[in-house]
């Protein structure tokens, strides 16, 4: 008989029985090794994290995994198609087109030589082969000038030297201090007495040295074609003031060459003014002169007249010496305002083709513009421009 001890007596005895009973059915599970893994030391104090199941979209609850709606898929963007690509060996090339510009000086003057301010982009008209041109870019100019002065110095007559320095010191009267100006002398070749300065000091000191000539040959197209090839590279507006009788002895170059120099030179005004006029009437009127002679000085002129008509320029043939200082304060004053247009040509062909070039003054109606003067009186004016260009010569 099992001995309770009294303090368990009664139902306190009974359930220590039921315990011990209990304790001895459950035993042989446990020997039998039947014990849960020991935690890790590092999960014994932390709850155990819900795990999501990929298959059923949300997290695991005490029943089971909990089912989310899944989210839609977004659609991909159409993908871009793919860039052509040149075949192996095939280098990329890109297109680039030029649309020309033509830039043209123009002066509208009075018969006087007295310039005409005021006007408008409306009063141009350029005509282009004959057919009108837009006119895009358009301003009234007042700038310093960049100039050659180009002199004849040859040992003929020294009534053409007194001339020609005349026409000189008048030109270098009319120069300002921003002015830009080289000094040329030619005989039988081109010689540069000082180069572009804006040193009066030093364009006179070149002008007082030209005082006892060596030759007597005049090369004048030799001479003005190596002066526009020098001045051809320099930027913006130039000008070439010719002091010169116009006779060419035996120039290397011809007349028909220099000619297709000033038209294929852009940016380039010559004016000319001529020596001996006064001489050559002398002699001419008492018989002194002979016929031979005569059509040289008369050719002469004429080729003084198309170099500065080609270029945009003007020519003059004083018989005095007071009409020097006169005709250089109008070259001053035709140079430093001027009207610049600009224009598309339509003929965009890059073909170094000769244009043929009109400017033309016209009123709000497109009739032949009229200009009058503080009294209300008509005035007779004139529209002084190149009258053409070469076109650009594209090489294939």
């Amino acid at each position: 008989m099992t001995y309770i001890p009294r303090l368990f007596r009664g139902r306190a005895a009974i359930s220590f029985v039921l315990s011990c009973a209990m304790s001895m059915v459950l035993s042989p599970a446990l020997a039998l090794g039947q014990q849960t893994a020991p935690a890790k030391p590092d999960q014994d104090q932390t709850p155990k994290q819900q795990q999501q199941n990929p298959a059923a979209g949300g997290p695991q609850g005490d029943i089971g995994p909990i089912a989310v709606p899944k989210k839609k898929t977004e659609e991909k963007p159409p993908e871009k198609p793919e860039k052509v690509k040149n075949p192996a060996g095939l280098e990329d090339f890109s297109l680039r087109v030029n649309v020309p510009l033509v830039s043209l000086d123009v002066s509208v003057l009075t018969k006087d030589g007295q310039f005409i301010p005021g006007l408008k982009r409306g009063n141009f008209r350029v005509i282009e082969d004959g057919v009108p041109q837009q006119v895009t870019n358009f301003n009234q100019t007042e700038a310093p000038i960049t100039a050659v002065l180009l002199v004849e110095f040859a040992n003929t007559n020294y009534a053409f030297i007194n001339d020609m320095l005349n026409g000189a010191y008048s030109f270098m009267g009319a120069l300002k201090p921003e002015d830009w100006v080289a000094v040329i002398s030619y005989d039988m070749k081109p010689q540069i007495m000082v180069d572009f300065t804006q040193d009066k000091r030093a364009v006179a000191g070149a002008i007082n040295s030209l005082r006892i000539p060596g030759f007597s040959e005049t090369n004048l197209f030799d001479a003005l074609y190596d002066t526009l090839d020098r001045i051809d590279g320099i930027e913006g507006r130039k000008y070439v003031v010719l002091i010169s009788s116009g006779v060419d002895t035996f120039s290397r170059l011809t007349y028909d060459k220099i000619l297709a120099k000033l038209k294929s030179t852009q940016n380039i005004t010559i004016y000319a003014v001529g020596t001996g006029r006064a001489v050559r009437e002398y002699y001419d009127a008492r018989g002194a002169m002979g016929s031979i002679a005569q059509l040289d000085y008369l050719q002469a002129d004429n080729q003084m007249n198309t170099f500065a008509k080609m270029t945009g320029g003007m020519a003059y043939f004083p018989r005095f010496q007071a009409e020097f200082p006169e005709i250089f304060r109008d070259i001053a004053q035709t140079i430093r305002n001027q009207y610049t247009i600009a224009y598309h040509p339509t003929n965009a062909k890059q073909d170094g083709s000769y244009r043929k070039l009109k400017v033309e003054l016209v009123d709000e109606n497109g009739q032949p513009l009229k200009v009058q003067d503080q009294k209300g009186k008509n005035v007779k004016y004139q529209v002084v421009a190149r009258d053409g260009y070469r076109a650009k010569q594209v090489v294939e």
